[in-house]
């Protein structure tokens, strides 16, 4: 229990390569903390966490949280922090803390696919972060601070208006579904017509021309085939 820091109702268990919640902590600990600080650890659930009924900061970074993440509920929670995780389904989420962190103020998700910020996801933008932005504050209206900036009085009435449509949809999967994988692989895409896709019966489409042609464009068989000439 040497690696758990108390400050008075500041609890930290940082680093310890835990997958789970210690029951320890929320013995000894779950009746005092307001503050709870659980990042660099290996959790994929927060199981126990239901001990901390007075939480009021929840820091959860660097984790194995993945879109299965469920909060037992925590009226007094205003701050949760869960940057670097593994959520990549915003909707549900948001939906969730609707319902069990109604005091929520300040929320962090940076490092997740869920969010896209072009300092962590290099195919995204400003434009693709805005819109998201949007559609968090039409989901939690009562947030105040949103990732690494503070949420101002536009872009509150902007989700009011717009944050609806906004919604932040998951990458398409790339594996073919059940059916689709044969299909795909025996019609591979290609521009050319279908009687030029045998070279060895390209009748003048593809590859090397057999053909002259005579006229008053006939100049233009010197461009084809001047060999042959």
């Amino acid at each position: 229990m040497s690696e758990v820091v108390v400050n008075e109702t500041q609890v930290a268990y940082i680093g310890q390569d835990c997958k789970e919640i210690p029951a320890f902590l929320g013995r000894k600990y779950g009746h005092i903390a307001k503050r709870l600080d659980l990042s660099f650890n290996l959790l994929r659930s927060l199981e126990g966490l239901e001990t901390f009924s007075g939480l009021e900061e929840l820091i959860l970074d660097n984790n194995l949280l993945g879109n299965d993440l469920r909060l037992p509920r925590l009226p007094h929670l205003h701050t949760l922090m869960l940057n670097k995780n593994q959520i990549s389904e915003l909707e549900s989420l948001l939906d969730h803390l609707v319902e069990v962190v109604p005091s929520l103020h300040y929320l962090s998700l940076l490092g997740n696919t869920a969010c896209p910020n072009g300092l962590v996801c290099k195919d995204k933008d400003e434009g693709d972060y805005q819109r998201y932005r949007y559609f968090v504050l039409y989901k939690l209206t009562n947030l105040k601070f949103l990732d690494s900036r503070k949420v101002n009085r536009s872009e509150h009435e902007e989700a009011i208006l717009r944050g609806a449509f906004m919604k932040v949809v998951k990458p398409t999967d790339t594996k073919a579904t059940t059916g689709d994988a044969s299909i795909s692989q025996q019609m591979v895409y290609t521009p050319l017509p279908s009687g030029s896709r045998d070279l060895t019966n390209h009748k003048g489409v593809l590859g090397k021309c057999r053909y002259v042609y005579y006229g008053k464009h006939s100049e233009g068989n010197r461009f084809i085939c001047d060999d042959q000439l």
